[in-house]
């Protein structure tokens, strides 16, 4: 299972990575600390969820066609 999470950077932060480093299940695969890379990862992983939802029949998104004609 694969999670992202958005920690917030305080003086408890460096003890929580130690933490989750330690415990044998988590593996830290990436530490991302460029807050404009931040932001493209919390827009892909909405954009995940977007489609999740679509597939879950809960919204409708615009077609590619839609998109276009909006440009």
């Amino acid at each position: 299972m694969k999670v992202i999470l958005d920690i917030k950077e305080d003086s408890r932060t460096p003890f929580l990575m130690e933490m989750l480093r330690s415990l044998r299940s988590i593996k830290v695969v990436k530490e991302v600390k460029d807050k404009h890379k931040s932001q493209q990862i919390a827009d892909l992983a909405e954009a995940f969820r977007d489609v999740k939802s679509h597939e879950e029949g809960k919204i409708k998104l615009k077609s590619a066609k839609d998109l276009l004609n909006e440009l």
